[in-house]
């Protein structure tokens, strides 16, 4: 199994990075027939600007630009989407959000028609999403910021497209043992990501 562990952090020694890392090892760690790819956007230089051409597929008319079609074919290689990224504004980076907006198009992710017909298209796909964030869990729980994330993003572009999320954490600076926990967290994420069912 492949998993594809896409990480959106200007700074490669970053805690952000250093999760993604740790999930990598896990998915090594579970078995040597397991493989990982780490996307680091920032690095690989994603252009997130939504253009004329994005605009067109998303009405069905047209082809993917190359870099979004390269995209679609290192998730089509992937058993397991694993998304690492800091909390800014209560949700995703805008480097994050402008590779969701890009990739996950009409035609690709799910079919839209214009007769409102929904078919969700990445059923096969399983998502774990850890979001590092900020402040305190007190905070997120207090003005329900967590469980508008979870719908926005769990629901609102997963859940649309057809694709399980199987794993969602929030990681915050107030978690027992800081930030050790966090690494040893993503450490058993990575390991459960191929994991047989109980």
């Amino acid at each position: 199994m492949h998993a594809l562990i896409v990480v959106s952090h200007p700074d490669p020694s970053s805690l952000t990075h250093a999760i993604a890392n740790h999930v990598a090892q896990g998915v090594t760690a579970s078995g040597s027939q397991h493989s990982f790819e780490i996307a680091d956007l920032t690095a690989e230089g994603f252009n997130p600007t939504f253009t004329r051409q994005d605009s067109a597929l998303l009405l069905s008319r047209g082809t993917p630009p190359a870099d979004v079609a390269a995209e679609h074919a290192r998730i089509d290689r992937a058993d397991a989407l694993v998304l690492v990224y800091p909390v800014y504004w209560w949700s995703f980076p805008g480097l994050l959000k402008g590779w969701i907006d890009r990739v996950f198009t009409n035609g690709w992710a799910y079919d839209d028609d214009m007769e409102g017909k929904l078919v969700k298209k990445l059923e096969r796909l399983n998502v774990h999403l850890i979001a590092n964030g900020g402040a305190d869990m007190r905070t997120y729980a207090r003005h329900g910021y967590f469980g508008a994330m979870k719908t926005q993003i769990d629901h609102g572009i997963f859940g649309y497209c057809g694709a399980r999320v199987a794993s969602s954490e929030l990681m915050v600076p107030s978690d027992a043992g800081f930030p050790t926990s966090h690494l040893d967290a993503a450490l058993a994420i990575g390991q459960r990501i191929f994991a047989a069912p109980r």
